[in-house]
């Protein structure tokens, strides 16, 4: 609808005249009453509905002070010109209200007790009305400071979650290159000293493959997902190494279906393969434990593999990058423990709120 048809004018006074303000504006009418009466000789009633009128009128004054002009000089803040304006409107307004309740023959002002009245309404009009406009204009200010800062917040919340996520991908992106390049070496060493398992493996592989390049670019998965993702990758180590090598999975019901990051339990399979299994003569067992308690998901690793002073070099780079992937997807609610298993091996464990996937 135009700005200038009959129902935008509505809607625009009915802007201006607001229940809230419109409170304010009874409100001021009876303090000013209050003011007077002790002086007052006439009706309450006459008084009351001559302040009512001229209130309306102050009212008007000051919501289109608030939108007129449109630009103002800069030397001259609107605050000024609506206060400025309320103590103009204010005699202007009683002028009004005795012209229409008076009447204008005779003129009222040419009578000694009107224009005392109108003196003494006008001056606790003023008084009122100027501390009245102001205070009003101080809430605005207030509430409009409110605003930017509930503002600025959803702004920062906003960017830090679009932070969030550009970390996680790029931790993701991290993880991706680091799990195929090592599994593709391993594939390499088969091939390279002619073993007869070299084409299962890599028929293995390429099946896990298949499975596990669409999850790579999601950030969250299921529990039961990651479990089968982790089953598949150690086949393919079992063949890789079938005597140095045994695995079991254990899991609660109740957590296959809860959310986990995607690739955060592998990356712990991943490091008991290749800093304990791998390096040890005699090879090992991986067992892995996922259980739900008090609200929290735990997942356990645990190799019987070279122990954490027996790996070359250490975990590397893989657990400080769960731990950040964690920490980022549950908000800082999240942990990564590792310490010694007797007698030998290393025990690992990701603890982290216990939700299940909406899907």
């Amino acid at each position: 609808m135009a700005p200038g048809t009959p129902a935008s004018g509505l809607r625009g006074l009915a802007r201006l005249l607001g229940w809230r303000r419109a409170l304010s504006a009874v409100t001021g009418c009876l303090l000013v009453s209050f003011l007077v009466i002790p002086g007052w000789e006439g009706s309450y009633a006459f008084l009351l509905v001559r302040l009512l009128l001229a209130g309306l009128v102050v009212l008007l004054v000051f919501g289109l002070l608030e939108r007129w002009p449109a630009r103002l000089p800069a030397w001259l803040p609107r605050w000024v010109l609506q206060v400025a304006g309320v103590a103009i409107a204010v005699p202007l307004a009683v002028a009004i209200a005795y012209s229409v309740f008076v009447g204008l023959s005779p003129p009222w002002y040419a009578q000694w007790s009107y224009r005392d009245g109108f003196k003494t309404i006008t001056r606790s009009g003023v008084l009122v009305a100027t501390w009245m406009a102001i205070s009003a204009l101080l809430r605005q200010v207030r509430s409009e400071a409110q605003r930017q800062a509930l503002a600025f917040e959803l702004e920062r919340s906003e960017l830090e979650r679009k932070a969030v996520d550009a970390r996680l991908a790029l931790l993701q992106r991290q993880v991706e290159p680091h799990f195929l390049f090592n599994t593709l070496a391993n594939v390499r060493e088969l091939v390279d000293s002619g073993s007869p398992q070299a084409s299962t493996v890599l028929a293995s592989l390429i099946a896990y493959l298949r499975a596990a390049i669409p999850r790579l670019h999601e950030s969250t998965t299921t529990m039961g997902q990651e479990l089968e993702l982790v089953r598949a990758y150690l086949e393919v180590m079992h063949m890789r190494m079938p005597d140095r090598l045994q695995y079991a999975l254990l899991a609660d019901d109740e957590g296959l279906a809860l959310d986990c990051p995607t690739m955060t339990l592998l990356t712990l399979v991943e490091n008991a393969v290749r800093h304990g299994i791998d390096p040890s003569e005699d090879g090992g067992r991986i067992e892995i434990r996922v259980r739900v308690r008090d609200g929290r998901c735990r997942a356990e690793v645990i190799d019987t593999g070279v122990g954490l002073h027996g790996a070359n070099g250490g975990p590397g780079t893989g657990l400080a990058n769960l731990r950040e992937r964690l920490q980022l997807a549950f908000g800082g609610d999240a942990q990564v423990r590792v310490g010694p298993f007797e007698p030998r091996g290393v025990w690992a464990e990701m603890e982290f709120p216990a939700r299940r996937s909406a899907a």
